[in-house]
């Protein structure tokens, strides 16, 4: 009924939903900065789980790579700020031009 009103098709639904779960796991990653000793230590926690959502969030091959990204740019120390889920997203749906 939300979606008749504000005449939201489902590709753009889709496109919004994606970009704000992209801010907020990249929110999520970059918090580590803010906590001294601890944030390090959450990186490592964190890492898996943010690869398993790339994957999930973007399907196929590219969504598999940008996952291992995902894991690799959290373990490395200093590159928490990458914003590896906003970049995937504008990959996605600018550069590969996905109509998801």
């Amino acid at each position: 009924m939300v979606k008749e009103k504000l005449d939201l098709t489902p590709r753009v639904y889709n496109k919004n939903r994606d970009l704000a779960l992209s801010i907020l796991f990249d929110c999520i990653g970059m918090l580590s900065f803010g906590i001294p000793f601890i944030g390090e230590f959450s990186d490592v926690i964190w890492a898996p789980v943010s690869g398993l959502l790339m994957a999930w969030m973007y399907k196929g091959w590219s969504g598999k790579a940008a996952g291992v990204f995902s894991i690799l740019e959290e373990l490395f120390p200093f590159t928490d700020f990458i914003p590896s889920f906003t970049l995937m997203w504008f990959y996605t749906y600018y550069i590969k031009k996905t109509n998801r």
